[in-house]
């Protein structure tokens, strides 16, 4: 059965540069892996196909022979790691690109070795609550945070003062080690020095060999104007520190604003609900109302005020927290019904509602009309 061609299986033109080969290679190579096609012998056989003709086409002078000879080129124990491939070896020509596509498998989670075993380390995340006016205003704070820091005595080399870490013997430093397993070679994590790439003889007595301490870190925080709810502070470098000299972590600030007893807030702009007492509504008048930054703000009542009605004050809301514009305060009228009324007072609201007047209450009167029409219409 004639060999499928090269070229093909990769997906690729015969003039693709090398990097393209290597992309074509890299996505179909994650496709038919046995490692996410178990069992199924139709995936290897592909994968295999797929890693042959990546060995050849990889190779400048394999795929000069190929381009010029075809699969001939490599007959007669000359094929891709035969004996005639020029010391093809699978496990070396394919590292980087196992690297890269199966690291996960091997348990490295995507971080590439660096020899001394640094690793970065981890974020940590501190809650705070801050009231609207706070966030109106900005902050300047002080908070304490659990954290560990770089061990002052070894200089977070985790080596006690005098001594310093030597290179793995098994890895070379590397921090992991391969194996062939028949057509593939597995990469593992270094038995020896578990992945550190060296090995602490004599550990740091404050530390115990881990080149960091828990400590308590006070640290200032400045909360800009204009914070909302669920805002993220980034503090970088303030987070836990890392292991054997790496470098330390963020630590993130997330913000939670209470709620206010008056102002309800959308984005930048507030809103607040004013009881405004009949009189005022039916007359007219004008009240004061409070504003976020602390002061008061006049507000005219036109007369014949219903429920409902909204009054803006421009620029009276909450800075934006990108570009420092202000947002509005809107007020929102709620007619007071009277309660508790002395009998002089009743006496009253029986005159005014002996002396009538169309127009004295437009809703109602309009309402009540459309009823009496509904009903009209139901006896005809």
């Amino acid at each position: 059965m004639a060999k499928a061609d090269y070229y093909e299986l990769l997906g690729v033109a015969r003039g693709a540069s090398a990097d393209d080969i290597k992309k074509a290679f890299r996505k179909l190579a994650m496709k038919w892996h046995p490692d996410k096609n178990p069992g199924d012998a139709e995936a290897e056989k592909k994968f295999k196909e797929i890693n042959e003709a990546y060995s050849v086409l990889s190779d400048d002078d394999k795929r000069a022979a190929y381009d010029r000879y075809g699969h001939a080129a490599f007959e007669g124990g000359g094929g891709p790691g035969g004996p005639g491939a020029r010391g093809f070896d699978f496990g070396s020509s394919f590292a980087d690109v196992f690297d890269d596509l199966f690291g996960e498998f091997m348990g490295r989670g995507g971080q590439r070795g660096g020899g001394n075993g640094a690793m970065r380390g981890s974020d940590l995340r501190f809650n705070m609550e801050i009231s609207l006016e706070e966030a109106f205003k900005g902050k300047k704070t002080q908070i304490r945070v659990p954290s560990t820091i770089s061990c002052e005595a070894c200089d977070g080399s985790g080596a006690a003062p005098g001594s310093k870490p030597t290179t793995c013997p098994t890895c070379q430093g590397a921090g992991k080690v391969r194996a062939a397993q028949g057509f593939f070679t597995v990469e593992r994590t270094c038995p020896t020095c578990q992945g550190a790439g060296r090995i602490i003889k004599e550990p740091c007595k404050v530390c115990g060999g881990h080149g960091r301490v828990s400590k308590e870190k006070t640290l200032s925080v400045n909360i800009p104007q204009g914070v909302e709810d669920g805002t993220r502070i980034r503090l970088a470098g303030e987070g836990e520190a890392g292991l054997r000299g790496g470098p330390p972590g963020d630590l993130y600030i997330f913000l939670t604003v209470t709620p206010h007893a008056l102002f309800r807030r959308d984005g930048a702009n507030l809103f607040c609900r004013v009881p405004i007492p009949m009189v005022t509504a039916a007359m007219g008048g004008n009240i004061e109302v409070p504003t976020i930054d602390g002061s008061r703000a006049r507000v005219a009542i036109p007369a014949g005020t219903q429920t409902g009605r909204q009054f803006r004050l421009k620029g009276k809301g909450m800075p934006a927290l990108r570009g420092g514009a202000m947002g509005d305060l809107y007020i929102n009228a709620v007619v007071e019904t009277p309660m508790n009324l002395t009998a002089k007072q009743k006496e009253l609201l029986k005159e005014f509602e002996k002396a009538g007047g169309k127009g004295t209450s437009p809703e109602s009167e309009g309402f009540f009309a459309k009823v009496k029409e509904l009903w009209n219409d139901l006896t005809e």
